[in-house]
C-alpha cells in the first residue's frame, strides 16, 4: 500500500525532522466579504464568530478591524504580543505531545494579507524571529492581496519557507455567487499564477458538496486547480453549522449536504488525478459539537479517515 504524498512528508523530506504548523489567530483581522468591501455577511457556510481568537482575544481589540486602506494600527504592539503568546503556548504543546522540532507559523483565521503593508511586515517578521521557525503559511483570499505583499513574501522566501493559502472552493462562478464568495474564479486563478510567478509555494482549498454542484463539477474544479500550479491541496466536504445562511437553506430544504459515499467517490477520483508532486494537507473536515447541523458523518474525524482509507485501498493508496 502506497502512502499519499502528504504535506508532512514534504516537510520531513525538506527539513529532515518533524515540522508542525502553529495556527495563529490575530485580533483585528477580518475579511472583505464581511466588512462590506466586496459583500456582506461572509460566505454562506461561514459562521463568523468561529474565527475569533476566543480566549486569546485582547479585550481592547474587540471591534477593531483592519483592511488594505487602514492608515494606522494603534494596536500593533498588542497584536505582536498576542502572536508571541499563541506561538509559545501552541509550539510548547506540539513539542511535548508530538515531538515537533521545527515550526511553520500559520496565520489561519480570516484574511491574513488584508491589512496595511507595515502591519503585515511587522507580524510576519516577528513570527520568523521565533526559535526553530522555518517559515510561514498565510491564509488569505485572492481579492485581498497586493503585488507589493507578494513581492515582499517572495523576498522572504529566499531564506525561509513561505506558503500562501488561497480558498479556491469552486471554478464555477454560478457556485461562487450562490455562496456569496465576493469574487470570481478568474480572480483566484490570476493571483495563484502571480504567486507562482514570484516563486511562492501555493496551497489551494477545495470544497466538495457546494450548492447544486455535481460530482463532475467538483472533479473539474480539482483538475483546474492542479493546472493553475498549486503545490499543495486541502480537500473539504461542505458541512452545515448553526448561525449561517447555509443553515437557513438546509432547514428550509433548499440545500442537501453531500453524502459520505459521494464525497469518498469524488475524493478518490481527484486524488488519482493529482500530480505526484502536489502534497495533500487535508482530506476531510468536520466538527464534533452541537453547532453541527449536518451531515452527521462529519462528526468523527477518526471514522472519516478510516472510511477514506477503505475507499483508497482498492487503488493501492492510504492516507
Amino acid at each position: 500500500m502506497k502512502q499519499i504524498y502528504t504535506y508532512g512528508n514534504y516537510l520531513k523530506d525538506k527539513f529532515g525532522c518533524k515540522v508542525y504548523k502553529v495556527g495563529i489567530n490575530i485580533s483585528g483581522f477580518t475579511c472583505p466579504n464581511i466588512d462590506g468591501t466586496v459583500a456582506k455577511g461572509g460566505c454562506t457556510f461561514c459562521e463568523n464568530d468561529s474565527f475569533s481568537a476566543s480566549a486569546n482575544e485582547v479585550q481592547e481589540l474587540k471591534g477593531f478591524h483592519l483592511n488594505l486602506d487602514s492608515k494606522e494600527n494603534k494596536f500593533l504592539d498588542k497584536q505582536l504580543l498576542q502572536l508571541t503568546q499563541q506561538f509559545e503556548s501552541i509550539s510548547a504543546r506540539q513539542k511535548r505531545e508530538y515531538g515537533a522540532e521545527k515550526f511553520l507559523v500559520y496565520f489561519q483565521s480570516f484574511t491574513n494579507t488584508y491589512a496595511p503593508f507595515e502591519t503585515l511586515k511587522a507580524l510576519y517578521e516577528k513570527a520568523l524571529s521565533f526559535e526553530n521557525v522555518v517559515g510561514l503559511s498565510i491564509g488569505t483570499r485572492s481579492d485581498s492581496i497586493t503585488q507589493e505583499t507578494l513581492e515582499y513574501l517572495a523576498k522572504l522566501n529566499e531564506n525561509k519557507e513561505i506558503w500562501i493559502e488561497f480558498g479556491i472552493q469552486s471554478i464555477y462562478d454560478e457556485t461562487l455567487i450562490k455562496i456569496n464568495r465576493g469574487h470570481d474564479a478568474a480572480n483566484v486563478k490570476e493571483w495563484i499564477q502571480k504567486s507562482k510567478k514570484v516563486g511562492l509555494n501555493v496551497c489551494g482549498h477545495l470544497i466538495f458538496g457546494l450548492p447544486d454542484e455535481t460530482p463532475s463539477m467538483m472533479i473539474e474544479t480539482a483538475k483546474e486547480a492542479y493546472k493553475w500550479g498549486i503545490d499543495s491541496v486541502k480537500y473539504h466536504p461542505l458541512y452545515v453549522v448553526k448561525r449561517t445562511a447555509l443553515a437557513n437553506d438546509f432547514k428550509s430544504g433548499k440545500f442537501t449536504p453531500i453524502s459520505e459515499a459521494e464525497y469518498l467517490d469524488v475524493l478518490v477520483q481527484t486524488i488519482q488525478l493529482k500530480p505526484v508532486h502536489v502534497s495533500v494537507q487535508r482530506v476531510t473536515a468536520g466538527i464534533n459539537d452541537d453547532s453541527l447541523l449536518s451531515p452527521n458523518w462529519c462528526r468523527d474525524k477518526n471514522i472519516q479517515i478510516k472510511n477514506i482509507n477503505a475507499a483508497l485501498k482498492p487503488i493501492g493508496l492510504k492516507y
